[in-house]
């Protein structure tokens, strides 16, 4: 962890942007959003420092360190978990299992929101199909064989 403090006026400021979900002096705890097209991008081959750039976030306020490490530390959470291994867990996990039962509404909550998330995967899956058997069509068309 850095040794560099933010402000109030500096927490202000990146409390500002979209992609920023919470600041203290010490982090900024970025939005899951963020967090997956920051992994898409940085795939494509995008640099992290340019990502955290078109972002609108500011490069030189934040720290290349912190920005450095972010990106590590989600680009390993990612292949281990997927898109849940890239989610702040600090609220839901506080690392001692809940004692008490879970409401019929909290029981419901729980599985409409892994619902969602397990549709959106879907979703992601199914257009990564798409656009490889297309990748494979045109490749067949360009070479009239089969690759």
């Amino acid at each position: 962890m850095t040794k560099r403090y933010f402000t109030r006026k500096e927490q202000k400021q990146l409390k500002c942007n979209p992609n920023v979900q919470a600041v203290s002096e010490k982090a900024i705890t970025y939005t899951d959003e963020f967090k997956r097209h920051f992994i898409a991008e940085n795939e494509k081959g995008k640099l992290p420092r340019e990502i955290f750039e078109t972002a609108g976030l500011d490069v030189e306020l934040i720290g290349i360190k912190r920005i450095e490490s972010s990106g590590k530390r989600w680009r390993a959470a990612y292949p281990k978990a997927g898109v849940e291994g890239l989610q702040d867990t600090r609220k839901t996990n506080s690392g001692r299992p809940s004692e008490r039962e879970l409401t019929l509404e909290e029981k419901l909550k729980r599985l409409e929101a892994k619902n969602r998330l397990l549709e959106a995967e879907n979703e992601l899956l199914k257009k990564l199909d798409l656009l490889e058997r297309q990748m494979l069509k045109k490749n067949k068309n360009r070479y009239g064989t089969k690759v």
